[in-house]
């Protein structure tokens, strides 16, 4: 069985003028729960959710942040000022302090570079440059949220695994 606790769906769509073509359609979880996965994931998946539960958004580092002018309405402002906060985190760095599960998805997720192989947010909303750099670290701090939640199932619950071996 494989290790990864997700695979992808391919089905081949037929186009009429380009031909065949593989469509990838969604990703799937391959486990039903908890009792088909070997020891290894099941302490990863521990790993990673005592991480969850631990999880501190002051523990995620602040990243390398640089300003520069924001673009778009705000007059006089915008154009002497240097709000738009850009924020980067090596993914080496900031893989660190994550479980093992979510590591390989920080390489997948929309704000990952490949030219710098970090994850890389900007923001430009606020007038303020700390207001920007701080919206970043609450983007990147969402970000690992969403990776958990796509990443590591829930754990099962005390009813359900009564209820599979009185089966």
């Amino acid at each position: 069985m494989p290790s990864n606790s997700l695979i992808g769906v391919t089905r081949l769509r037929f186009s009429s003028s380009l031909g065949p073509s593989l469509v990838h359609l969604r990703r799937i979880r391959y486990q039903a729960h908890d009792a088909l996965l070997d020891q290894d994931d099941l302490d990863d998946l521990d790993e990673a959710r005592k991480w969850h539960a631990s999880f501190n958004e002051k523990s995620v580092p602040k990243g390398q942040t640089s300003y520069s002018r924001s673009s778009g309405p705000g007059g006089q402002h915008v154009n002497k000022t240097e709000s738009k906060a850009t924020s980067i985190w090596p993914v080496s760095e900031l893989s660190k302090g994550l479980p093992k599960l979510m590591r390989s998805a920080l390489r997948s997720s929309r704000y990952y570079s490949m030219r710098n192989d970090s994850i890389t947010i900007q923001a430009q909303t606020q007038r303020s440059r700390t207001a920007n750099a701080d919206e970043n670290h609450e983007k990147l701090v969402e970000e690992l949220q969403r990776i958990f939640q796509e990443q590591v199932p829930p754990a099962t619950s005390e009813k359900k695994i009564k209820k599979h071996e009185a089966m």
